[in-house]
């Protein structure tokens, strides 16, 4: 079944097609999981319904998240008909409010995610999973329908971009400064349809947490899955989810790559994305922008590491006057995680405002949206017109480092340009 000099993701989609596939081939595959959240979730459940047929339902998982805990009539509403389909079919992966947090999150605390796995969910930046080997990516509302009712669905196999990493990150230089620098070096569009396969003996220096940073933001280059290698770091982080089985893939010696990709991780130092494009990425010590909030959380950057390292940063510190920084941890796992190792407190003591796991203000949803000609330093991973409220209104995205660091400058700086 498999032939020699495949990429990771030639090998993934082969096993789950049982065909000999190569980058370019149409394969029909067995799915292991499908993900939506509320906002997607409802017209997936209309489309699911006309089939008239029943779902599969293990591999059906059902994340609210954008909207929620609910802002308003329309959300509630849209909760409503995910908690009733989960009641109608009897799903057992149904992820209330307070009991899960933002739908990538969850898939990794609770064990979905796992290496050699195909992992699609309605939700554009499913391609996070990559960072643990599987291959992970983004679909619509109808085709999550079509893998309720059938398990399988068809995918066009990528080519693949062999990204290699040497060399360890400087302090307070993250996985998401690398990320950044690479969608400024290729464009939004220089991955279309294609995997980023990250290899090299730079990956070991990077924790799994900075390659969920790194694999979630592969979509912002256009990418279909940002893919790492399994090693001792991954088996390590999968011993602390409940994931069973699982089987590492590994890319052929002799794989074949469309284009190569190099990056030195000492070299690269802290980057902010201007306004309206993850592209426009800048080296901070280049830009001089006041700030009027600092968001930390997300998808992207909500995970315990980030908390730790913010509330370092801001520890006996204090939120510049004019600015409100609002964290909001990515999982109910992580939240009761930062409860415990007093990190809320610290956030709160500098005068932050921090709340249980959701969206939050990332897609503009709700507790952070922006005023006409507002700006704002997020760990999100999307800056576009009008994406945080307002058309008028600015994000510049970074790493938990800056974000922090900016919270207490009322400008965009790095930890190290802080006064003593």
């Amino acid at each position: 079944m498999h032939g020699h000099h495949k990429t990771i993701a030639e090998k993934i989609l082969s096993a789950k097609s049982g065909k000999d596939a190569k980058a370019g081939d149409i394969v029909d595959a067995n799915v292991d999981y499908v993900m939506v959240n509320d906002v997607t979730g409802p017209l997936a459940f209309q489309e699911f319904e006309a089939l008239d047929c029943q779902p599969v339902r293990e591999k059906i998982v059902l994340i609210p998240d954008h909207y929620v805990p609910n802002k308003d009539v329309a959300s509630a509403q849209q909760a409503k008909e995910m908690r009733e389909f989960a009641k109608r079919w009897n799903i057992p992966n149904y992820y209330e409010v307070g009991r899960g947090g933002v739908c990538h999150q969850v898939m990794i605390d609770e064990g979905f995610a796992a290496p050699g796995r195909l992992i699609v969910g309605a939700d554009s930046h499913t391609c996070t999973y990559g960072a643990l080997n599987a291959f992970s990516t983004g679909v619509g509302s109808t085709e999550a329908a079509a893998v309720f009712a059938t398990g399988r669905l068809w995918f066009k196999v990528p080519e693949s971009i062999h990204v290699v990493l040497k060399g360890r990150l400087g302090q307070y230089v993250a996985g998401k400064d690398l990320i950044l620098k690479l969608i400024t070096d290729i464009g939004v569009d220089g991955a279309n349809y294609k995997a980023l396969e990250f290899a090299g003996t730079g990956v070991a220096g990077l924790n799994v947490s900075e390659r969920m940073s790194i694999s979630n933001m592969a979509i912002e280059a256009g990418g279909k899955a940002g893919i790492f290698p399994c090693d001792s770091a991954t088996v390590a982080f999968m011993k602390t989810t409940d994931a069973g089985k699982w089987s590492a893939v590994t890319a052929d010696s002799s794989a074949v790559y469309c284009s190569e990709l190099e990056y030195d991780l000492s070299k690269l130092e802290s980057m902010v994305s201007m306004p309206h494009l993850p592209s426009n990425g800048k080296p901070v010590t280049e830009v001089d922008v006041q700030i009027d909030q600092a968001f930390l959380g997300s998808c992207t950057n909500g995970r315990i590491e980030d908390l730790r390292l913010g509330a370092q940063i801001l520890k006996g510190k204090k939120v510049h006057p004019d600015v409100r920084l609002i964290v909001v941890p990515a999982s109910t796992r992580i939240y009761q995680q930062a409860l415990e190792e007093g990190l809320i407190a610290e956030f709160v003591k500098a005068g932050a405002f921090v709340s249980g796991p959701t969206c939050a203000a990332c897609l503009g949803g709700h507790m952070g949206v922006l005023a006409k000609g507002e700006r704002c330093v997020s760990t999100t991973n999307r800056n576009f017109i009008g994406r945080m409220g307002h058309k008028e209104s600015f994000v510049y995205l970074a790493s938990p480092a800056v974000v922090a660091a900016s919270a207490i400058a009322g400008r965009i700086v790095r930890p190290q340009d802080l006064k003593e």
